[in-house]
């Protein structure tokens, strides 16, 4: 029989930290389910035995255990905290969205949509953008209560 790939090893501060966790009721199940296989496992028990203790898939408890040896305690979460996005409007950008939201709509429109105001930043000479969403719109004009009226 081999040895474990993804042993988990809890100080005693982090046992601390995972009982708290589970004690307080106030997160995500999937969370706390995560944090009892790290309990479970860092007490010796297989994969097998946690699954049927917590009431989950064996691959659950494999892919927590992996998950805690790879990035620690952050594990518990799901989501991986690193993630980072490029800023697609700067405030330049953002002035003449606002200039453009609060101007007449193009001929043959009562308003301005959404598309169309990411259509016309598009074109603008003064800002360089290959493309920009109706979303990315939408959310800085939502920062900007002069711009109700859309």
């Amino acid at each position: 029989m081999s040895a474990k790939k993804h042993v988990v090893e809890l100080s005693d501060e982090d046992r601390k930290t995972l009982d708290w966790f589970i004690s307080t009721g106030e997160r995500k199940a999937e969370d706390n389910t995560r944090a009892r296989i790290l309990l479970k496992a860092d007490d010796g028990l297989t994969d097998s035995e946690i699954s049927k203790h917590v009431g989950c898939h064996w691959k659950t408890v494999y892919n927590a255990r992996k998950a805690y040896a790879e990035r620690g305690l952050a594990a518990i979460h799901r989501r991986k905290p690193d993630r980072e996005y490029d800023v697609k409007m700067d405030g330049k950008a953002e002035a003449h969205l606002i200039r453009l939201a609060c101007s007449e709509p193009p001929e043959g429109h009562a308003r301005w949509t959404l598309h169309l105001l990411a259509d016309e930043l598009v074109t603008l000479d003064e800002i360089d953008f290959e493309s920009i969403s109706h979303e990315t719109v939408r959310q800085r004009l939502k920062k900007h209560p002069e711009t109700a009226s859309l």
